[in-house]
């Protein structure tokens, strides 16, 4: 694993620049805004790769919002697939009985980790639950999920930035950018 104290030079290519991100978040911004017209609105972030995301998008949401936050684990440490056991370190604040909810996601890979949380969310009986993520990887899907929102349909490459992280670095690139291989792969024996 090579890894530089130079977080761009460990970035193969820019994928998603700021403002791509950040016009897209208007956009979705907007249409969450009009799906939602006169209503009440509770978004949901993943914490910790989402955090950026929901920041931004629901400053472009000009209804009535209540946040709340939940941690999950199902990757751990360095590693970059998930291992499909999902853990919840960090669980709601407050009650979503009753009431419209959309999760907010950095990213949907496999989809098994959405899938889960989905399903403990509809048990804590929502009036309507919905996705939104940033970023949607369809190649590695194992679970079939309806997504309302994708911010972007990318490749099947790791990515890190705008909160997406490996190892813990990287979350504060206002970018997304594609991880060298080199940083992650094993080194050859």
């Amino acid at each position: 694993m090579i890894r530089s104290d130079d977080l761009h030079a460990d970035i193969g290519e820019i994928l998603l620049t700021e403002e791509a991100i950040r016009t897209r978040t208007a956009e979705l911004g907007a249409q969450v805004a009009a799906d939602y017209a006169g209503r009440a609105l509770t978004l949901v972030s993943v914490l910790k790769g989402s955090l950026p995301f929901m920041a931004d998008l629901m400053r472009e949401i000009p209804l009535p919002l209540r946040i709340d936050l939940m941690e999950v684990s199902s990757y751990g440490g360095t590693a970059t697939e998930s291992s499909g056991l999902v853990r919840i370190i960090k669980d709601l604040s407050a009650s979503i009985a009753g009431e419209d909810v959309l999760l907010v996601e950095d990213i949907i890979d496999t989809g098994l980790t959405l899938n889960y949380l989905v399903r403990y969310l509809r048990g804590k009986s929502p009036a309507s639950l919905r996705i939104c993520t940033l970023l949607d990887k369809p190649a590695r899907r194992l679970v079939d999920l309806p997504v309302d929102y994708v911010g972007f349909e990318i490749p099947d490459q790791f990515v890190v930035g705008y909160g997406l992280d490996y190892g813990e670095r990287y979350r504060n690139l206002r970018f997304v950018g594609v991880l060298r291989p080199e940083v992650y792969a094993p080194p050859a024996e």
